[in-house]
């Protein structure tokens, strides 16, 4: 499940501009083929992990395959960006349903310490594959089937997912429905931020006046204020308030959603760039973007937490942070006539090695600071952080990009490089945001000593290094 959440996720990207073509989509109309998927995924999370208490991890993991299989079939035989949009949506519960129990379920299949670091390495390395399998099968099933294979590919996968999850997994016996899930806390923050993400992607459009803008910004800020005033009073909340006390797990989650919004969008925007402005074809703009998953997977399986055992996570972060913050500034400066080699590829090595030390180092803050009873609300606090900073920073990134395109072509400016412009405008608030995070690390995060007797290749027992192996190496990519 997990090969087929990454696979669709790179996949869909490389197909994008296609898409825009077949299904005449606007860029901010473009966004919401991504952001549906996005908004069902965040909101849902807390609520899907809920409901694996409740009726038992294998039933809602069985659920969310079978819904986004079916949501993948939707999406292949769409013929209008209604139909498409909507099956991404489903994907997106799918998605939630399977993601919010599948870690649980592999600590519980494997329990002595060193079976679970095995079978963490294959899931992270599933991760990473699933990242570049889809850059390069994107571009290769666009350019030979057309984009409708890259949701229909889907289906074998999600068939033998199936066959294998009914033989494989062992059932679990969860507390009951009678013990309750908060469904109303679950509708508010999915509207709040659906919603939302709405207003901000049609700021560029002229669809909507700026009071009527006004209006659905505020309604967003009111549902997601009812959100938090119903979990600080529902019995059974999604989340529990008190966990914000914690000084690390809110700092270090504030960073995550300027991680991601920062990651996704730019992911987005560049497989725009290197087909509108530089004319890749689809195989080619997979190809392109494989330096990045290549790094990414690279640091995060074999050297972040040897790096983070020796000095710890705070100064890797910051590392981090400052070169993918810095890859995306020397992207925004390539230009409409560039060189891939020159002007792509060594940003995307950078971005690479800055994600491969940042991602893994920032779930590890998140999640030492929680403890032991939390750990699992700590865990669904941090993947909603991860796709609803996704969700809202593709949305900021492709309004940014669209508005200045729009208003360079007002200008008189020739296409190609009003197009380039607004890009890399773009790409700079992307580095915004992760120069944000740095901040954000600086101030609130504090250092934590190395474990002593860990050298450069270990970490001690229950450190926060440790921890991550046990806990989410999910997102060594940004998918």
């Amino acid at each position: 499940m997990q090969l087929m959440i990454i696979l669709d996720g790179t996949i869909v990207t490389v197909a994008l501009p296609t898409i825009q073509n077949d299904l005449d989509f606007s860029q901010g109309g473009l966004s919401w083929v991504v952001n549906s998927y996005l908004i069902a995924f965040a909101g849902l999370l807390l609520l899907s992990g809920r409901l694996g208490d409740l009726i038992g991890s294998k039933k809602v993991f069985l659920a969310g395959l079978v819904t986004f299989t079916l949501a993948s079939l939707l999406c292949g035989v769409a013929t209008n960006q209604e139909m498409l949009i909507g099956g991404r949506f489903l994907q997106g519960v799918g998605a939630a349903l399977a993601s919010a129990v599948v870690l649980g379920m592999i600590v519980g299949l494997y329990p002595e310490p060193a079976e679970q670091a095995k079978a963490m390495g294959i899931y992270s390395f599933v991760s990473a594959g699933g990242a570049s399998i889809g850059l390069i099968a994107g571009g290769v099933i666009t350019d030979a089937l057309g984009w409708h294979w890259v949701f229909l590919i889907n289906l074998p996968i999600g068939a033998i997912a199936l066959v294998a999850g009914i033989k494989l997994l062992s059932a679990t016996s969860g507390l009951g429905l009678r013990a309750g899930a908060d469904a109303i806390g679950a509708v508010l923050v999915t509207a709040g931020l659906s919603l939302g993400v709405f207003t901000i992607s049609q700021v560029s459009e002229d669809h909507y006046s700026a009071a009527e803008l006004g209006i659905y910004g505020a309604v967003s800020v009111v549902l997601l204020i009812a959100f938090l005033v119903r979990q600080a009073k529902a019995a059974r909340p999604l989340l529990a308030l008190r966990i914000f006390r914690n000084r690390e797990i809110s700092g270090a989650n504030i960073a995550v959603v300027l991680v991601f919004s920062a990651g996704f969008g730019f992911q987005f925007l560049n497989a725009l760039y290197l087909q509108r402005v530089l004319g890749f074809d689809s195989m080619q703009t997979g190809l392109a973007f494989l330096p990045a998953p290549l790094v990414i997977g690279t640091m995060s399986l074999f050297f972040t937490a040897k790096l983070t055992a020796r000095f710890g996570t705070r100064r890797v972060l910051l590392t981090g942070l400052l070169f993918l913050g810095g890859g995306l500034l020397l992207l925004s400066r390539a230009p409409v006539d560039g060189n891939y080699w020159v002007d792509v590829a060594p940003t995307l090595v950078i971005q690479g090695f800055g994600m491969g030390l940042t991602v893994p180092s920032v779930i590890m803050r998140a999640m030492s600071g929680a403890a032991p009873a939390d750990a699992g609300l700590a865990s669904g606090l941090n993947n909603t952080a991860q796709q609803a900073g996704a969700a809202v920073g593709l949305a900021v990134l492709a309004t940014v990009a669209t508005s200045r395109s729009n208003t360079l072509l007002s200008e008189g400016t020739a296409q190609i490089q009003a197009l380039r412009d607004g890009y890399s405008l773009a790409f700079v608030f992307a580095a915004g945001f992760v120069f944000l995070a740095w901040l954000v690390t600086f101030f609130v995060l504090r250092d934590t000593a190395p474990a002593a007797g860990a050298g450069a290749g270990e970490s001690a027992p229950g450190s926060p290094e440790e921890t991550v192996r046990d806990t989410t190496v999910k997102t060594v990519v940004v998918h």
